[in-house]
């Protein structure tokens, strides 16, 4: 009877510690976590971070409303990989914000109308495994913003 607890024992040790391991999304997050932080340090640069990974630098407070999921918004952006490679910039013209990337989704809304600031977007939050021209699969996105209008 003792012999056959163990092997229960040993063998559920074993299922549930792969289980943790066999979490990709998980493992991606926190590489790209390390990668950020490792990103922010060489730059000399000091971050907030969220719950989901998300970084971001507001340099500029704003005068105006947070944004919500369902506001318009208008945002002067450059988006660019850690490397500095630039993959897209412009403005995006009153769209609501729930049409974005989950990053934008999350991190405009800590801006004020009006406010500045940079976002560092996990892969997860941007679009993951998933290659897009200029943009490998798994790349943390950098985005300066500026968010010049909101209409709630």
């Amino acid at each position: 009877m003792m012999k056959k607890l163990f092997f229960l024992l040993v063998i559920s040790v074993f299922v549930f510690a792969a289980c943790e391991e066999d979490d990709p999304a998980a493992e991606q997050l926190k590489k790209d976590i390390e990668l950020i932080e490792e990103y922010l340090l060489d730059s000399g640069l000091v971050a907030e971070s969220t719950a989901s990974g998300l970084h971001y630098i507001i340099e500029e407070e704003g005068i105006g409303d947070y944004p919500t999921l369902n506001s318009i918004v208008k945002v002067n952006y450059k988006g660019y990989l850690l490397n500095g490679d630039v993959f897209d910039e412009g403005i995006v013209n009153d769209y609501p914000l729930y049409v974005f990337i989950e990053g934008w989704q999350e991190g405009i809304q800590l801006f004020k109308e009006e406010g500045k600031g940079i976002l560092f977007i996990p892969s997860g939050l941007g679009y993951g495994s998933v290659s897009k021209p200029d943009i490998p699969a798994n790349s943390v996105l950098i985005f300066d913003v500026d968010l010049i209008n909101v209409v709630n």
